[in-house]
């Protein structure tokens, strides 16, 4: 199995909901990793290419930057948490990706020490996809 990660960084700032109670609005310098994987690698020897995926994701988070996360679709009717937003990008960028790629997890860190993880489960078709292809190339 092979894998790629991507990082990027957007300032942005949020007020979420804990306990029932909604914090101060306060900013992050919020750092996003994605780890996109597959099984074989493409005649190129690429998994995917880099700067396809880091386009991918400047045009996921594009909305979100520099701005009130509350206020920007989907934290507008979403509690904007470090564990929703890694979950809005990863969810966002599975259907762009190769057929035979995945998303493995999408990190988002809000603080030094502070990372929230979402790894999605695998595409059926994906996984069929890749093993179909692997089959072919033998």
């Amino acid at each position: 199995m092979f894998a790629l990660e991507v990082e990027t960084e957007f300032c942005a700032a949020h007020a979420i909901v804990i306990a029932g109670t909604r914090e101060r609005r306060h900013g992050h310098n919020f750092r996003v990793r994605v780890v996109v994987a597959g099984e074989s690698l493409d005649r190129e020897g690429l998994l995917c290419d880099f700067h396809a995926v880091e386009g991918w994701l400047a045009s996921i988070i594009a909305p979100f930057r520099d701005g009130d996360l509350n206020e920007t679709p989907p934290f507008d009717r979403r509690n904007p948490t470090a564990e929703r937003i890694a979950e809005h990008i990863g969810d966002a960028l599975a259907p762009r990706l190769p057929a035979s790629v995945w998303v493995e997890s999408v990190s988002v860190t809000e603080a030094p020490g502070c990372v929230a993880t979402y790894r999605p489960a695998r595409r059926a078709t994906t996984v069929r996809a890749a093993r179909s292809t692997k089959k072919r190339t033998r």
